[in-house]
C-alpha cells in the first residue's frame, strides 16, 4: 500500500506540488487528475524518487521511502511517450528490465511471453519497434514495465499519443490489463474520460493543491470545489441565496449545503440541462440561442436568459436567435456553499 502524506515538490520560489495526500491500496488504480500544469506529474515524479520533496513522507507498507533511490523502489513508470528502444525488438523491450535485474536469460523470455500475452500481443518477440501502431507500441510499453512485477505501476498520461477514435478502445483494453495482472496502479491523466474509464478512485490536483479525492462517482456527483467542479464539466453556475435547508434554483428547490452558508454556488453539466423551441413548460426558463455547436448525436447551445448565461443539450441544432425553453435535471445540480 503507497501512501503520500503532505509532501510538496518545489521548483526555485515554484511550488508545484502541495502538501499533497494520496493512498494506494494493494490491486487499487488511483488517478490523479487535473488541468495542464496542476502538478500531476511532479508528484508521479517524486513517488518515483526522480524528484526531491521538499515536505511530507512517500511510504510503502509504512516504510519511509525517503532514502530509497529510484531503482530500488520497486515501481514500474510508463512515460507519456512509452521510450521504447527503437534498436530493440518487441522481445528486447519486454525483458530490459529483466536484465537489469540479472534475471537468467530463459526466465526473460518467458515472463516476456507472459507479458505479451496478457497485453494481446503474442507472437510479437522479433517485431520492430517502428512496425508497430501506436497502439500496439502502448501495448509493449505497458508489458515492459510489468514484467519485472512492481508493486506499484504508474502511469503518466499513457494513451496521451493515441489517436483520439482509438482512445477509448484503448482505455477499456487497459483497464483490462492492469485488473489481470492485480497490480496497484497510480495513474497521471487531465482526460475526463480516461480517468473514469481506468480509476477506481480518483484525486483531482489543480495548482499544486488538491480540490477533491474519493470514488470517482462521488466525486464527480460531489466535487467539493468550485475549481474542481469547472474541471469536471459544470459550464452553468448560478449564486442563489440559502432559504432555511434549501436552494430555489429556477426550476425548482435542492437541498442547501450543510455548514453556516448565506449563498450557495448551483452548477449545471450541459447534459443536464435540455433545451427545446416553443412554449416553456411550468418547470422551464425561457432564453435565447447565442451560439450553438454540433455534437454528432447533440447539439450544444450557449442561451442567454433572465437567470443568467446557460449551456445546453439539444436533439435538433436551434438557429442563433431562436426562443428556447430549458428545463433541468435537479438531480444532477452540483451545490457547494459559497
Amino acid at each position: 500500500m503507497l501512501v503520500v502524506h503532505g509532501i510538496s515538490v518545489q521548483y526555485g520560489t515554484v511550488v508545484a506540488a502541495d502538501h499533497v495526500e494520496l493512498t494506494v491500496d494493494d490491486g487499487e488504480i488511483v488517478g490523479v487528475l487535473g488541468p495542464s500544469g496542476g502538478g500531476k506529474t511532479s508528484v508521479l515524479r517524486a513517488i518515483a524518487g526522480l524528484e526531491p520533496i521538499t515536505t511530507g513522507t512517500i511510504a510503502w507498507d509504512g516504510a519511509n521511502l525517503a532514502d530509497t533511490p529510484p531503482h530500488r523502489r520497486d515501481f514500474g513508470l510508463m512515460f507519456q511517450d512509452h521510450a521504447l528502444f527503437h534498436h530493440r525488438d518487441v522481445l528486447g523491450n519486454v525483458t530490459f528490465g529483466l536484465q537489469m535485474r540479472g534475471v537468467p536469460h530463459d526466465q526473460q523470455v518467458a515472463r516476456a511471453a507472459q507479458m505479451l500475452t496478457l497485453v494481446g500481443l503474442s507472437g510479437y518477440e522479433s517485431r520492430r519497434i517502428d512496425e508497430l501502431s501506436g497502439g500496439e507500441q502502448q501495448r509493449v510499453a505497458l508489458a515492459r514495465a510489468l514484467a519485472p512485477a512492481p508493486r506499484l505501476l504508474m502511469l503518466d498520461e499513457p494513451l496521451a499519443a493515441v489517436d483520439r477514435e482509438r482512445r477509448d478502445e484503448l482505455a477499456v483494453e487497459l483497464h483490462s490489463i492492469i485488473r489481470a495482472s492485480g497490480t496497484a496502479t497510480l495513474l497521471v491523466t487531465h482526460d475526463l474520460d480516461e480517468a473514469f474509464t481506468l480509476a477506481d478512485s480518483v484525486v483531482i490536483l489543480d495548482r499544486g493543491h488538491v480540490e477533491r479525492s474519493g470514488t470517482a462517482r462521488d466525486v464527480w456527483r460531489k466535487p467539493g470545489s468550485i475549481r474542481a467542479a469547472r474541471f469536471l464539466g459544470v459550464v452553468t453556475e448560478l449564486t442563489i441565496p440559502i432559504e432555511g435547508q434549501t436552494v430555489a434554483t429556477p426550476w425548482g428547490n435542492v437541498s442547501a449545503p450543510v455548514g453556516r452558508y448565506a449563498t450557495a454556488w448551483v452548477g449545471f453539466r450541459a447534459a443536464d440541462l435540455r433545451a427545446v423551441p416553443g412554449v416553456p413548460a411550468a418547470d422551464a426558463i425561457t432564453g435565447t440561442v447565442r451560439a450553438t455547436w454540433f455534437r454528432g448525436d447533440h447539439c450544444v447551445s450557449h442561451i442567454d436568459s433572465p437567470v443568467g448565461a446557460l449551456v445546453a443539450i439539444s436533439r435538433e441544432q436551434p438557429l442563433i436567435g431562436t426562443i428556447v425553453s430549458v428545463t433541468a435535471d435537479l438531480e444532477a445540480a452540483v451545490v457547494i456553499g459559497a
